[in-house]
Order: C-alpha cells, then structure tokens, then sequence
C-alpha cells in the first residue's frame, strides 16, 4: 500500500507545532485570534459608549452627525451584550443555588433565563452600520455646463412648509400646509443664482440667451410664439394604475399624501416664465407622458392659466393625450438590438425648451432625480408596458440598466439615462434643471418622511427638507441630490431598499458615465440619435467634501467641478405698490400673500383711523391690484392680516 502524501494527508511538519498548542492539541493561533476578537469587541464598544456619551449628551443635536451615527450600532450593542452577560451570569449562579436547595422549578426558571440572556450575548454583535460615508474619492469627473459653470443653487426655507404629516387628515399640498409666498420667494431666489444677477427679469433673459448660443443660436432671449415645455415627475399618479380616478382626476384618499411636484412650485414657475419672461400660456405644456395630472393640481393651476396645455397618459377631463413624434430616440446597447424604436412624445420633440422638474426621490435604484425623471418621457412604461392597448411591447426593457442587484449592479456599465440626457430633442434643449425638494419622498411611491440631518433637524427633532434645487448642469445638480439623500437616508441609496450593498456603488454609476459621456467607463458609445455623433460630457460630477461644510471644488477655490451656493429664504414682508391714475390710486400686492387684506386711513396723525377697503381685489399679472378713488388730497394704504 502506498504510503499517504504528508503534505496532503497529514499536518506538514514545521506547522504543527505552530498551529497545535502543544497541552491540548487544539488551535492555538485560532483561540489567540477568538479572544483578540472578545477582547476588541469589548474595547471598541466601551470606547463607543463613552465617545457618544461625551459628545451628545452635551449636545444632543450632535446625534445626528455621521461619527456619532456610525458609533450608536456599536455602543448599544455592546450595553446590551454587557447586560445580557452579566444576566445570564447572575441567574446562572441563582440556579444553581436553587437546585441545591431543591427547588427544582425556581431553578429551571433560573437555567432558562441564563441561557436566553447567554444567547443574547453571543448573537448581539452589530451588524455593519449603514452610514452616510462619503463615496469612493475621486476628483471632479467631465466638464461643467452653465453661465457659472457646474453651479447648483440649494434654496432652503423651513417657513414653506408647515404639516404633520402623512397621518393627518389634511393634505401636504394644501395652501395652509405650503406657503406660495415663500415658494415664490424661493423661485426667484433660486433663478437668480443661477444666473448672478438681481432681478427676475434679467435671470430669465440670461438663461435663455446661454441656452441658444449653446444651442448654435445666437445670444438671444425667448422670442414670441417659442415653445416650451415642463416635464414633472407624475409617478405616483400613473396612468397605468389605479391611484387616480380616470374619470373624475381625483387622486384616492390612501395615496393623497404621497408626494407630486408641488403646485405651488409649478404655479411659481409658470408666473415666472409668463409674467417676466413673457412666454405665452399656450405655448406651454406641463406634463407627464406616463401620469396623470391630478385634480389638486388643475384646481390650483388651471384656473390662472386656463390656455396652458396640461398634457398626461390618459387625455381627459381637459388634459391633451401624449401622442407620440417622428423623432426617434435610439439606445447605445447591443441588447436594444432588434426592438421596437422609441419615438419622443410630440410635446417634447416640436418644444424649443424643457424645463426638467424632478422630485427629491430615493429609488430601488437609489435615486431618482432629474436624470431619472425622463424615464417618463416616453408613451410606454420602462419595462415596456404600452398604455394605450395595456400590453407588453417589445421594447427595450430600461430596467435592464438600472443598477438593482438583479439588472446590472455596481460601475461601469451602460446607463439608458445617459441617452435621455444627451438626446438633442430631450436632454439637449433642456433649459433649466429643477428638483422640487419641499417633503422629498423616501422610495419610489415618494412617501414623505421629515429629515433629520442638519439644517434640516438636529438628531432629535425633525422637519421637512424645504428645498429647491436648480442648475443648468444636468450631471452637477443630480450630484449634489444624491449627496444630501445618502446623507439623509444612506440605507435606500446604497442597497435601493434591498440587502446591503445590493447597487454595490451603482446609484451614482450614471453620473459617471454622463460626466465622461465621450468615453465612459463601461465603453459603451453613447449616440441617441444614432448619427454617428458620440455625446460628449454632460456636465461635472462630484461629491462635497463632508455634510456639514458642504463645499465642492470651486466653493474651495479650484476652477474645475461644482459650485453649492445655499441660499435661505422666508415669507416675503408685505409691500404694496402704488401708482395714480387720474382721480385713482391704484395699488397692487403679490397675490401669494393671501392672508392679507388691504386698509385705508385717510391721516397719520392720532388718532389714526384705518379703515378696510371695500373694493374687491383684481388678479393681474401675480398680483392684487385695487383702484382707489381720491375724494381728498391724501390718501394712505397699508396690508394688515
């Protein structure tokens, strides 16, 4: 018989002796490992407890921070194990006396205590804490779009939004829930920024005038009888389900507090581009292709804007149907080889602009912002679910390229958004990049959720996000939303609801590939008008430096990547505006302050009469205008509530 290989089947000599303790036989490097492990885990979370301790209980607002998020899985288990031990220990010892004085239930009792307690030691040993680290580091990746290139404006103002929340019987959207005045506040803020100058006016005429020169226009502004159109994210009233009545628009009462595009932020928006920028109302169309627009949402913007086209899924109750284009819009994968084409929406392919308003979203695929808000720009659902005869198509599935663990996980791979945003009739006459931010919605379905991270909360108390967010970079403005929603909710937008690290990183992998849309990572060639033409950079990517400062590259000085600039914003204090008119005063206030009513008094000296003014108020151009006769020489006005 062959004698066994010693290197195969037998301990190899020179080993034994370091791996066999030389007493007992067993492992001895093994058991040195176990109890540098006991021993660590003792230590880490002592010194975890005493850390969080020391730091929040002084300030209990800092309970919020990432150091002391990362820490508090540690430090309560390790309090829990430290109890359980010393549980089991003490009914252990209980037992024991007890069944040597015979009494045997009392002792059973004792033993089943001290072996729960003994199994809560060992099994409570926290998982890895799902915190807010920042990404892989990198650099600013691509090249920034705008006047001020790779600038985001972050508009917050606490003072907009003043709900509950989904338990109560009222509505976020609601005007005593969401303030308009301080919307609009926030509007003008933030289109300002963009351009960095000081009045509407001249922020609007500075977009428009980058957006065609970049187009191969010339410097001009809007023109009359030019076509825009706002693409807003409808997902939770989607044509395709049962939220919205078809019939009556109303959205159903259990889904009501899921979170739309505000319509403050749209009535905001639209009074800016008709009554500054001078856009005619029926040259513009808000909608979405896949949705339905409710009829919360008619109620508060159709009545102002009866000649704006409100355009959905379904076609009803006045809204336009989305009916599709000529223009084809082709996917860079070999695996879109042999579908059916796509074909824009013919709101979108004949607008001159778009407006792309997102809302602050996570998503099974971590995010979904103003890259992901075009996966509503087409008539058919991504996974190629055709409204119009409730039938599977054979289209490209989109979802395919999404970055759930069970489509294409991680980096480096080809992104269907990164067609949408370079596609010449969608992304590529985009005007204006919006994320609506005033509640933010945990997952798809867009169930709000109050924030607790600074500024938004202190640890402890929370509130709602309150935020806009606007951008001519399309790559810049999703970059710095997904930074505050892995901050905020780091669990959906690492494992996209799933287990951890389920996207494995691909929840920004997009924004990769876009920022070096010329040559991506994955290598796929991005070309959606499939002329031979490869995109080029969308924009510029990156992440802040932490979540506290805030800053990007040029907020640090550089002349490459991001620029944040925060801005705050309250509720407007009232100002009328006066002017005669032959034998009138005509006086005039911003409509959104509707809490207010006009007075008069005919002197200032006591005692000072005020009086209401009986003359009903008429609506023009965003404001309340009342016309005043002069019986007397003077005359003195002032909003009072």
């Amino acid at each position: 018989m062959t004698k066994p290989n010693s290197s195969c089947g037998q301990p190899r000599e020179g080993l034994q002796s370091s791996r066999l303790c030389p007493k007992t036989g067993g492992r001895a490097g093994v058991r040195s490992l176990h109890a540098l492990a006991k021993w660590l885990f003792t230590g880490l979370g002592l010194v975890s407890l005493l850390w969080f301790l020391v730091r929040v209980i002084p300030k209990p607002s800092r309970a919020a921070y990432p150091c002391q998020r990362a820490a508090a899985p540690l430090a309560s288990a390790f309090v829990l194990w430290l109890l359980a031990v010393l549980g089991s220990t003490l009914a252990w010892r209980k037992a024991k006396e007890l069944s040597r004085r015979a009494r045997c239930w009392r002792a059973g009792l004792c033993f089943g205590v001290a072996v729960v307690a003994a199994l809560v030691a060992v099994v409570n040993v926290p998982e890895a804490p799902l915190h807010a680290t920042l990404p892989e580091p990198h650099g600013p990746l691509g090249e920034a779009q705008g006047i001020h290139p790779g600038r985001v404006v972050w508009v917050h103002a606490p003072e907009a939004t003043d709900w509950v929340g989904p338990a109560s019987s009222e509505y976020w959207w609601q005007t005593n829930h969401t303030d308009l005045a301080v919307v609009e506040e926030m509007v003008s803020k933030a289109v300002r920024a963009v351009a960095g100058v000081e009045t509407d006016a001249a922020a609007l005429e500075a977009i428009f005038q980058h957006f065609n020169e970049q187009r191969g226009k010339t410097k001009r502004g809007y023109r009359a009888g030019e076509r825009l159109a706002i693409k807003i994210n409808l997902t939770t009233c989607n044509a395709r389900g049962s939220a919205v009545d078809p019939t009556t628009y109303e959205k159903k009462r259990e889904v009501m507090n899921t979170i739309d595009n505000s319509p403050q932020m749209l009535l905001a928006l639209l009074r800016q581009l008709v009554y500054v920028a001078g856009v005619a109302p029926a040259d513009i169309t808000v909608g979405d292709p896949l949705g339905m627009v409710p009829k919360f949402m008619w109620d508060m913007l159709h009545p102002e804007f009866p000649d704006v086209r409100f355009m959905d899924g379904v076609g009803k109750a006045g809204r336009a149907s989305a009916e599709f284009s000529k223009v084809p819009i082709y996917w860079s994968t070999p695996a879109a080889n042999g579908k059916l084409v796509d074909y824009l929406p013919t709101a979108f392919a004949e607008a001159d602009y778009l407006i792309n308003f997102a809302v602050l979203k996570g998503h099974s695929s971590g995010v979904t912002l103003c890259a992901k808000n075009h996966y509503g720009s087409l008539i058919r659902c991504p996974d190629r679910y055709y409204l119009r005869d409730a039938s599977y198509k054979n289209y490209y599935d989109l979802h395919l390229s999404l970055p759930n663990a069970e489509w294409s996980p991680g980096l480096g791979h080809y992104r269907a958004l990164v067609d949408m945003m370079g596609h010449h009739e969608l992304g590529g006459k985009t005007l204006l990049y919006l994320i609506d931010g005033l509640f933010a919605g945990y997952y798809w379905e867009s169930r709000p959720q109050k924030w607790q991270t600074e500024p938004f909360g202190d640890g402890i108390d929370a509130d709602w996000p309150s935020s806009l967010f606007a951008s001519q970079d399309p790559v810049a403005i999703d970059s710095v939303a997904y930074d505050f929603l892995l901050n905020e909710w780091p669990r959906v937008v690492t494992t996209g609801g799933g287990a951890a690290n389920s996207l494995q990183g691909g929840a920004e992998d997009y924004l990769h590939e876009a920022a070096l849309a010329d040559s991506p990572p994955s290598g796929s060639a991005y070309d959606p008008e499939k002329d031979g033409t490869r995109l080029k950079s969308l924009g510029v990517h990156e992440h802040w430096n932490n979540p506290f400062d805030k800053k990007y590259s040029r907020n640090l000085g550089r002349n490459e990547g991001i620029e944040l600039v925060a801005l705050k914003a309250s509720r407007p204090a009232p100002k009328l505006n006066l002017r005669r008119s032959d034998r009138h005063a005509v006086v005039s206030w911003p409509a959104s302050l509707y809490d207010y009513r006009l007075q008069r008094a005919e002197r200032l000296s006591p005692p000072v009469n005020w009086t209401p003014v009986s003359t009903a108020p008429v609506f023009q151009l965003g404001f309340n205008t009342v016309s005043n006769e002069m019986t007397g020489q003077s005359g003195f006005f002032r909003l009072a509530r």
